[in-house]
Order: C-alpha cells, then sequence, then structure tokens
C-alpha cells in the first residue's frame, strides 16, 4: 500500500475537512495515482493550484505518487514570481477570458462591464462550460469545486463570495485584473464590442430627457440597445473606480 504525506497551503484549506487544514497528514494513495487525482481525491480542484512540490521538487499533475512522499499544494503566489517553478499547466493563457455557469449570472454582468469578454447562458450545462473553456481558452468561473476537477479545463476559479460585487473584487484581487480591464466596451447584454454612434442616429430611441441631457452615446450592432452616462452607468463607476485604482489611471 502506497502512503504519502500531503500538506496544502493558504486557502486552499477551504476545500478540505478541519481536521485537514493547515497541518500535514498522512493517507493511502490509490495504486497509480497522479499528484493530481490524490489532490482532487482529497477534495481540492486542480484548478485552484498553482505549484505542487514533492520530496521539494516542483512536479507536473501527472506525476506518480510513492510511498513516503511529501506532497505540499501552493495556490496562486500574490507577491513572489514562481513562474520559472511551474510545472502543472504547458502556458499561460494569452487573453483573458471568462465563462461563468449558471450560478454567476451576476458576475458574469459585471465582468462583461469592466470589459471583460464572459460568457454565460442559463442553459450552459457543465459538459458546455467545459468544452467553451478547453476550445476558448476561458477562464471557467464556478461556486461547483466538481465542475473544476475535470480533466478538459486547465484553468478556473472557484469563487468564494457570495454577492457580485464581492465576487467581482474578489477576482480583481485573485487575477490582478486591474491593468487589463477596459469599462464600458462591451454590451452588458450581448458581450460584443459597443461602438460610438451619433446622437442624431439613436434620436428615435432616446427617452425625451435623455435627448437633452445627454450627448455621447454608445450602441450595441447585435440588440441595438443605447447606452449614455446616466445614472446607472454612474453606480456601475462607483463600483468600478476602487478596482482600477491600483493601476494608476482611476
Amino acid at each position: 500500500m502506497v502512503s504519502a504525506t500531503f500538506r496544502f497551503y493558504e486557502e486552499l484549506n477551504d476545500f478540505l475537512p478541519p481536521e485537514r487544514r493547515r497541518r500535514a497528514f498522512t493517507c493511502a494513495c490509490a495504486r497509480a495515482a497522479t499528484t493530481k487525482h490524490m489532490i482532487e481525491a482529497l477534495g481540492v480542484p486542480h484548478t485552484e493550484v498553482e505549484l505542487v512540490l514533492v520530496n521539494g521538487e516542483s512536479v507536473g499533475f501527472d506525476r506518480l505518487i510513492e510511498d513516503g512522499d511529501r506532497v505540499a499544494v501552493y495556490p496562486k503566489f500574490e507577491a513572489l514570481d514562481i513562474s520559472s517553478l511551474l510545472r502543472v499547466r504547458e502556458r499561460p493563457l494569452r487573453v483573458t477570458r471568462f465563462v461563468a455557469d449558471v450560478h454567476l449570472g451576476g458576475l458574469a454582468h459585471l465582468l462583461r462591464m469592466a470589459g471583460f469578454d464572459t460568457l454565460y447562458e442559463t442553459g450552459f450545462d457543465d459538459a458546455r462550460i467545459a468544452a467553451l473553456g478547453a476550445d476558448e481558452g476561458r477562464i471557467v468561473l464556478t461556486r461547483d469545486r466538481e465542475l473544476l476537477k475535470r480533466r478538459t479545463i486547465t484553468h478556473g476559479c472557484y469563487v468564494r463570495a457570495l454577492k457580485p460585487a464581492l465576487q467581482l473584487r474578489e477576482l480583481f484581487e485573485r487575477l490582478d485584473l486591474a491593468g487589463s480591464a477596459r469599462p464600458f466596451t462591451l454590451c452588458l447584454h450581448c458581450n460584443v464590442p459597443l461602438r460610438e454612434v451619433d446622437k442624431a442616429a439613436v434620436l428615435d430611441r432616446l427617452p425625451p430627457r435623455v435627448r437633452v441631457l445627454y450627448q455621447h452615446f454608445l450602441t450595441c450592432d447585435d440588440c441595438q440597445r443605447v447606452f449614455w452616462e446616466g445614472s446607472h452607468w454612474r453606480s456601475m463607476r462607483a463600483l468600478l473606480d476602487p478596482l482600477l485604482a491600483e493601476r494608476g489611471d482611476g
């Protein structure tokens, strides 16, 4: 029987039962079990893992567990550049874009507001979400840890917060999104780029008060909605501004 000692760090402990959190523990392993198999068997989705050390050496998810191994498992490092040590993924994503599960519609709306291409439909099942993540290089967002254990998903985030505004803050902090945000460039409903439009071209679609008060407009060519900097825009701006402050341009 093969047994190994595991130690999980920081927020990865949230996935473990209380008696295994923030301490080393030894457990039996299945024959020919890989690091990925055991990490997920212990309850931690592989998408939450950034670095795996076995006996002090950085390894990939396909490393077979051997009797007596000591396995240390780490989440994303916030302050240290460990790119030279990483073995668990072949490459980073070149473009930050998302697919969100059925429970994260509010978050999807806010990510689009911030300018991030985010797919979301209530009809998406787990297989469809996993396929979109794999085929289109999207980060899968979910509160279902079992979804993140699917082998085809290489990039994903288990969203801990319950309210959309807090979920958005969580992702900005975890994924360092401030520098790549492009607020108010995507349609909140269709997830396609907005374009500037002359006021005269949309005058018949504007409420009387808006015709008087506003001069700058954006439109979506898919749904034909028109957007302007009214009270709803100001509310969204108030939500985004603190998150964007770190990049220095507000």
